[in-house]
């Protein structure tokens, strides 16, 4: 192992200490600033009020005029106040207005979906195949996306009655429903109609499938018709749209949960999607251009309102729950769409669902390509490549075949292992050259003994290695190699839906983390629990770095100054990192250390080090007689170069 090596080993360090003091300083903080959950919920409530939609029309004091007459859906008027509601908003919209709400359920093979009639919305939503976290044999309750007291989704607008323009939000009125029509493919068609005038209504019609087809089921198609209002619409130019949600804690580590858990959108013909950078507490973004879909992200299941080309900007953001209230966080969004005229239809979609790879891929909207599936955190770049075009494939054909998820893991492992043998072979000949070299490259150190003889030095030690057939990076590549496989590794399992709830040996979820012994404390960098896996883990890594240290020590003097950061600071910074971190990608971890080990054994016992010599004093007989490379003489040429302005500076 050269010095290149070990400055990357040192960066991963710093690179996994750095991220745990960072987790650690926003955890204090995090807890320091929280208000009690009673502070929360009443936080919850004053969210829950009506926002005003961008009025580009109206001036200010018909805002203001329209805010104060708006009537409160808890207060009944009196004769008087009526006859004057009925005045601005007519009497449609103030029998709408207090009409009692009521709700109503429809089914398909993969979705339980709650209406209700206030606000004509989808006021729950429960996904039949997922249960909420909870030991194995207690795994009943299904899991519910949002909270249906705190879900809000609203349509808001200027109605003109006479020379009145008033503010109306569809979110205060309880709509009118017809019976639940079902087609003769299955599908189900949800209608509710909010009278506005007469002749003229608003009219929301959901569309609820059942094709076998999980990227058709999981998609609810949402219209939205405007009949007759062409003329009781105010001047304007867009209708406001705000959605919010309240979403429950479903999985078993708060802090792991959160960390996954936030707002997610894509631009209109972009592959890629933005996301709101994780927080603890809250977080905002707006942005201007024209939005193709919005997504309330959960670690595993996603809430999205898609509306290709029709949102117009958008104001996103959340509020973190306090930990152990059940809750996850609060989701809010603020948009609109381009109203004309000659407008009397919007086309909107919802997917409720899990966010599993190969469903998300597939769903589409009027043969548009969504990318939804980007919303699962498999990395960036090259991580990302693997994830998508290796792991995911390969996990997916092992698991047709087989039912054990720690035996596929285990395979997984080993694939990869035999992938990079080949480099790992060259990497210990390499370094078996660089031990038996090592004398001749100590004479070269003795003859130049000067710090002005540095660049004859090395000229003289690069020569050396050129004649012997020694690559000084032969070391590095295996590890180069390894370390994006170990980072797609890294972002594939705490994100993989297929290994929530799925268990092996003391792990009862594989997706997270597996507690041995819940600790009566908690420790700083550590948590209050044990995780055996994260613990074996460790200690595979303790015993790794002891052979490669044993391996590099006699031939590169310049490691002893690493061995208490190699075999100790190392392997307690991962137990410390990867507690609290899912109990599979710790397993993993595990069997690839254990592999690496027993395959530096294997190697081992195949080189021979009289035979690599015998190959090295060939080579070099081969090269001296031979022409340099011109990659040699330009480096000689550099080094002279160099060697001569040092002596220039010194004169």
């Amino acid at each position: 192992m050269d010095k290149k090596t070990i400055a990357g080993i040192v960066v991963m360090a710093a690179i996994f200490l750095g991220f745990a003091l960072l987790n650690n300083r926003e955890q204090q903080r995090y807890k320091a600033q929280m208000e009690a959950y009673q502070a929360y919920q009443d936080s919850v409530k004053r969210a829950e009020q009506a926002l005003l939609p961008a009025a580009d029309t109206l001036s200010a004091a018909v805002v203001e005029t329209a805010t104060a007459s708006a009537p409160t859906p808890t207060v009944v008027p009196t004769d008087a106040a009526r006859l004057r509601q009925v005045a601005l908003y007519g009497e449609e919209l103030v029998a709408a207005r207090e009409k009692e709400s009521d709700e109503l359920t429809v089914e398909n093979d993969l979705l339980k979906v709650r209406f209700s009639t206030r606000g004509g919305r989808i006021a729950g939503v429960t996904l039949k195949e997922y249960t909420k976290y909870a030991p194995k044999d207690e795994r009943t309750e299904p899991v519910e996306l949002f909270d249906p007291e705190a879900e809000r989704f609203a349509l808001s607008f200027y109605l003109r009655n006479g020379l009145n323009d008033v503010l109306l939000s569809t979110a205060d009125y309880t709509f009118e429903t017809e019976p639940v029509r079902r087609e003769a493919d299955g599908t189900q068609v949800v209608t509710m109609r909010l009278p506005v005038a007469e002749g003229a209504a608003l009219e929301y019609r959901y569309l609820i499938y059942n094709t076998a087809a999980a990227a058709r089921d999981y998609l609810i198609d949402f219209q939205v018709r405007l009949i007759g209002l062409r003329e009781r619409l105010s001047n304007q130019t867009s209708i406001g749209l705000e959605w919010s949600s309240l979403t429950y804690q479903n999985e078993r580590g708060f802090d792991n949960e959160n960390m996954y858990t936030t707002i997610a959108y894509r631009f209109p013909d972009e592959d890629s999607i933005e996301e709101l950078s994780m927080s603890k507490d809250t977080k905002t973004k707006e942005v201007s251009t024209k939005v193709s879909w919005v997504d309330f992200k959960q670690q595993f299941f996603s809430s999205v309102l898609i509306a290709p080309d029709l949102l117009s900007g958008a104001k996103m953001g959340f509020e973190t729950a306090p930990e152990g209230s059940g809750y996850m966080k609060r989701f809010t969004l603020q948009s609109a769409v381009e109203y004309a005229p000659s407008v009397d239809r919007y086309d909107f979609a919802f997917y409720f669902g899990p966010n599993y790879y190969p469903v998300l891929r597939k769903v589409t909207v009027a043969d548009e390509k969504l990318h939804l599936e980007r919303v699962i955190p498999l990395g960036w770049g090259i991580f990302g490549w693997i994830n998508r075009w290796v792991v995911i494939p390969v996990f997916d054909l092992l698991r047709n075949h087989i039912a054990s998820f720690g035996v596929i893991i285990l395979i997984l492992a080993v694939m990869i292992r035999l992938i990079i043998s080949p480099l790992t072979y060259k990497s210990y000949v390499s370094m078996a050259k660089m031990r038996l070299i090592k004398p001749e490259v100590d004479a070269l150190a003795q003859k130049f003994p000067k710090q002005e003889d540095a660049m004859k030095r090395q000229q003289a030690t690069m020569e050396l290695y050129r004649k012997a057939g020694i690559n000084p990076m032969g070391g590095c590549i295996p590890m180069l190699i390894q370390v994006p496989i170990l980072i797609a590794m890294f972002r594939f399992f705490p994100a993989s839906i297929e290994l929530r709830g799925e268990s092996f040996l003391w792990a009862s979820d594989l997706s997270s983390y597996d507690s041995i012994w819940q600790l009566p404390f908690t420790i700083p960098f550590y948590g209050d629990h044990v995780s055996l896996f994260a613990l074996l883990m460790a200690v595979s890594s303790f015993v790794y770095s002891y052979v490669t240290y044993q391996q590099s020590a006699s031939s590169q003097p310049q490691m002893a100054g690493m061995k208490f950061m190699m075999l100790y600071l190392m392997p307690l910074m991962l137990l410390c990192w990867f507690n609290s971190y899912a109990s599979g990608l710790c397993y993993y971890y595990l069997l690839s250390n254990l592999l690496t080990i027993g395959q530096t054994y294997v190697v081992r016992r195949m080189v021979d080090d009289d035979k690599i010599r015998l190959a090295m004093e060939a080579n070099a007989a081969k090269k001296s007689k031979g022409k340099k490379s011109k990659f040699q003489q330009r480096y000689e040429e550099l080094m002279r170069q160099q060697e001569l302005q040092q002596r220039g500076k010194k004169r």
